[in-house]
């Protein structure tokens, strides 16, 4: 029933509408009119925000996605080669994540135009994802009905369902040294950067185990090759599907920071916040279970993995709900060489279809009995 032409057509269209994290009015505003074009209610909220619904019977399922890409990301030019989109090579893609809007649209047209008995369904595509899930926290969730959902947000063959991700935190730190002038009176200062680089040196990072990884991704400090550097900033994260593993990888790099800043006479402003937290579903669970079935259906088998990476399934799982994400099949995110198969947007969308239609029939059994 999944119209592969039609779909195409729909992610390539999105793809060129302009959507970097915090520039997401156009693509807000293209979307809204897709959904109101489907007849769906849709409100948008201060920060882009979407939420569209369709009214159907039983219990209310959550769709979700976000519209924000990565840069280099404006002036994106599609190719389609052998089934397979891809970027001009000088731009990211913008499958992650508009792969899954394009799934959620043909299975939202599909159900509209070919009238297919649904659950409610309650469509939430979120903005700035990439800068740390914002649109999903800002997101007023009150006016959500749905207790479980998928969100279409991950790469990874057909059948790819992550049922649990870890939970981050972030660090950020401010060494304050002493300045002095590095040529006439080295020995009166003290090196920010030299406390920052033995404290680097100290903390375990990278992949620290299966479950856990750490990273300092920015470090800012100084203002003159002949000035001994006063201050450094850091800004680090360390991530776990184990929370006592977060909190021992958390501890090991703020002990290092204050260890040396403390042996050079230095001072550490060490500032640790929770970003998100995880969320393990197990194969059990009915939305997990109601996916797996769905994958089968339709001659896929399931993959259930976990992730190293948050999305807006974690906040939705915070919030009380129970939300997975699926495979849409998109690669290398995040880089000019991203790309996705034509192929496996269709048997994402063939899955979720399948998922909403159980879940109708199942509702309408319950009715009957």
């Amino acid at each position: 029933m999944i119209d592969q032409q039609r779909l195409l057509r729909t992610f390539i269209s999105l793809v060129q509408i302009d959507s970097p994290s915090g520039d997401e009015a156009a693509i807000a505003q293209d979307l809204e009119g897709r959904f109101r074009g489907l007849g769906m209610s849709v409100k948008r909220d201060e920060l882009n925000n979407l939420v569209a619904k369709l009214p159907g019977e039983g219990p209310a399922v959550l769709l979700a996605a976000h519209m924000d890409t990565v840069m280099p990301g404006r002036g994106i030019k599609p190719v389609v080669k052998d089934g397979v989109v891809c970027s001009d090579g000088t731009t990211v893609l913008g499958a992650d994540d508009k792969a899954g809007i394009t799934v959620i649209l043909e299975v939202l047209k599909t159900i509209v135009e070919r009238r297919l008995p649904h659950p409610p369904l309650e469509i939430v595509i979120t903005v700035q994802e990439e800068l740390g899930l914002v649109g999903a926290k800002g997101l007023d969730k009150t006016g959500l009905q749905a207790q479980m959902g998928i969100s279409l947000d991950t790469g990874g063959p057909p059948g790819t369902i992550v049922v649990s991700a870890p939970t981050q935190d972030s660090l950020q730190a401010v060494i304050h040294g002493k300045a002095a002038h590095a040529g006439s009176a080295p020995e009166k200062g003290t090196n920010a950067i030299l406390v920052a680089a033995e404290a680097l040196c100290e903390m375990p990072l990278g992949r620290i185990d299966l479950e856990t990884t750490a990273n300092i991704g920015i470090i800012k400090g100084g203002t003159a090759r002949n000035v001994v550097p006063d201050r450094v900033e850091m800004l680090g994260e360390a991530r776990s599907l184990q929370l006592s593993k977060l909190q021992e990888q958390t501890a090991k790099m703020v002990n290092a920071l204050q260890g040396a800043a403390g042996r050079h006479g230095a001072t550490a402003e060490i500032t640790v916040e929770r970003a998100y937290d995880g969320y393990a579903l197990d194969e059990s669970n009915a939305v997990v279970r109601g996916l797996a079935n769905a994958c089968r259906v339709v001659g896929v088998e399931p993959t259930f993995v976990p992730s190293g990476g948050g999305s807006d399934a974690n906040i939705f799982n915070a919030h009380g709900m129970q939300v997975v994400n699926l495979g849409v099949g998109m690669d290398d995110v995040h880089t000019t060489d991203e790309h996705v198969a034509v192929a496996d947007m269709v048997a994402a969308a063939e899955i979720l279809l399948s998922f909403v239609s159980t879940l109708s029939s199942q509702a309408s059994s319950a009715r009957l009995d």
